[in-house]
């Protein structure tokens, strides 16, 4: 499946993606409400840099996975 492949991919029943886009954004402003601009802009920081590496090691082990 390519990124342009979306024929594959089957709905999940009873999955609400708005719904779960909204409840992640309430928890996202209650936890950043009192910060400073500095201090989101820090989390920001961690948060993406904790995504690159989960995305990272995902890759690792797809390759890993695919040579054996």
């Amino acid at each position: 499946m390519t990124t342009l492949d979306l024929s594959a991919i089957k709905p999940i029943p009873g999955f609400d993606c708005v719904a779960m886009k909204r409840e992640i954004q309430a928890k996202i402003y209650e936890e950043t409400k009192h910060m400073t601009p500095e201090e989101r802009q820090e989390r920001t920081r961690q948060v993406s840099k904790r995504f690159r590496e989960e995305g990272e090691r995902f890759r690792a082990e797809r390759v890993a996975e695919s040579q054996k």
